[in-house]
């Protein structure tokens, strides 16, 4: 488990205000190590086995405690009676035009998708003098076939969309 800065430091954060809590509650212990690997690589854990093998150093050990959450139904709460609602036929004309929106999006990029295809189609045509390694051909046309893969996978994508409308 490797950690960046800022992760490590919303850790240590985290840990330090629930010590509070912990101390004065009881509970077990938990102790964080900082570890550098043999490539230099430092990370911060709380599992003692992924400290075999590494210089780690203990940076925090203190009493963790877990305190139970409240039941859902207590838990939960209500929108203020003042709370907008949205009626049934507010739901179903967003849907609308939601719809009518991705519609125009999927038409729109199968467009592209179909120029993309020319493109392609045109450009493995095309085979000029300083190609006679067909690697630069290849290299040549990969930003073609890149494009055509983009606009094939947004048009998915849109049809996903639209799938989860109906």
């Amino acid at each position: 488990m490797t950690l960046d800065l800022f992760t490590r430091s919303l850790l240590l954060a985290g840990l330090s205000a629930v010590s509070a809590l912990a101390m004065s509650q009881g509970g077990e212990m938990q102790t964080i190590w900082r570890c550098t690997d043999a490539s230099g690589k430092t990370h911060v854990t709380n599992v003692k086995d992924e400290t075999s093998g590494k210089d780690c150093k203990v940076i925090q050990s203190q009493r963790v405690t877990v305190v139970p959450g409240l039941p859902a139904s207590k838990g939960a709460s209500k929108s203020p009676g003042t709370f907008p609602k949205e009626s049934t036929n507010d739901r179903a004309s967003a849907r609308e035009r939601q719809r009518t929106a991705l519609e125009s999006e999927l038409a729109s990029e199968e467009a592209l998708l179909a120029k993309a295809k020319a493109e392609l189609a045109e450009q493995e045509s095309v085979r000029t003098g300083g190609e006679k390694n067909y690697a630069k051909v290849l290299d040549r046309l990969q930003k073609y076939k890149d494009n055509v893969d983009l606009h094939n996978k947004n048009a998915d994508e849109l049809r996903k969309e639209l799938a989860k409308l109906r």
